[in-house]
């Protein structure tokens, strides 16, 4: 299976396909309607509203749009890892990843505004990769401020990625502080449509603006299964970092940059995890995409294609077993 997606075929999009339909057909067997939590924001509020009119009390609907959200996540990242050269040649391992990390947790692939956040944060961290070279960095800078802020009106806790989007600056850009205040109106601007929207309603009161934020530890696995499946996230990460790390002299400038970029995702990604505890692991998608590419890594450079082959039928008995029969 690692060979074939190691190749950048035609064909290896509807295997891709194959390969998320037999990992995700639980969400079809066991449809999980959304459940509101905490951080859950204006906007994410506003499309389970929008979506309950159109769905009603029926689960499978809201399966069937997680499965087409993580299926398009997982080929826009494979297309962004390919057309910034994250790895030396073209290949389906970044998008066969995504797919294989959000399946080792039944919770991630649920409807959830984590879910919806991810596709902003995957747009984001192209165009900050993208900011190397950028002809034209204020208007982009500005741009990700805004979809970020917008982030957060679907999710609280998607504060946390404001550092991202300092990160990105200090990585990709020399220091220019005017770039830095750009990309935080970005990010605030959305909050100015909200205070309209609320003083129309005669809602605009602090606790309606301000969220509220506190720090947790996520909660303990129950379970045996969670511990695999959190230990399976890990191994290859640390795999993949390992060899990227030897690997990083043999890359150009950009490609560098965007594998730091890349850890400093997961590191603000872990903050959304701590913020405003969640009752479920449906928050811990936002580290699926850092998760995925290094996962990447770990099965394209190392040369014994058997250890390689053990460690991917691993992670995939470890996801069936637990979305099937646990």
């Amino acid at each position: 299976m690692i060979g074939i997606f190691k190749k950048k075929a035609s064909a290896n999009a509807l295997i891709l396909f194959l390969y998320a339909l037999v990992l995700k057909f639980s969400l079809f067997l066991h449809p999980f309607l959304p459940v509101l939590h905490a951080g859950d924001n204006y906007l994410y509020r506003f499309v389970l509203t929008v979506l309950g009119a159109l769905f009603g009390h029926a689960a499978l609907p809201y399966s069937i749009l997680s499965f087409i959200i993580l299926f398009s996540q997982a080929t826009l990242i494979n297309s962004i890892c390919n057309y910034h050269k994250m790895l030396p040649q073209a290949n389906y391992l970044p998008g066969m990843c995504y797919i294989l990390v959000t399946s080792l947790l039944p919770d991630l692939g649920h409807f959830s505004a984590p879910l919806l956040i991810n596709s902003i944060m995957i747009w984001c961290w192209y165009r900050m990769v993208a900011l190397y070279n950028s002809p034209n960095p204020i208007s982009s800078i500005f741009n990700i401020g805004v979809f970020l802020g917008l982030a957060t009106l679907l999710y609280i806790p998607a504060l946390a990625f404001l550092l991202l989007l300092f990160f990105s600056l200090l990585i990709m850009r020399p220091f220019r502080i005017q770039e830095w205040f750009v990309g935080f109106i970005g990010f605030t601007s959305p909050y100015y449509f909200l205070i309209l929207i609320l003083y129309f309603v005669h809602q605009l009161h602090s606790n309606n603006l301000i969220p509220h934020i506190s720090f947790t530890f996520p909660t303990f696995p129950g379970s045996v299964w969670v511990v695999a499946a959190m230990s399976l996230l890990v191994i290859p990460f640390i795999i993949g970092g390992i060899y990227v790390q030897n690997n990083l002299n043999k890359m150009l400038i950009q490609a560098r940059k965007s594998w730091s970029l890349l850890l400093a995702f997961l590191v603000t990604a872990i903050f959304v995890i701590i913020i405003n505890k969640a009752d479920s692991y449906e928050n811990w998608i936002v580290t699926a995409v850092p998760f995925a590419v290094f996962h990447s890594a770990a099965y394209y450079y190392p040369q014994n294609r058997f250890l390689v082959g053990l460690l991917h039928w691993l992670c995939f008995s470890v996801a069936i077993a637990i979305n099937y029969f646990v």
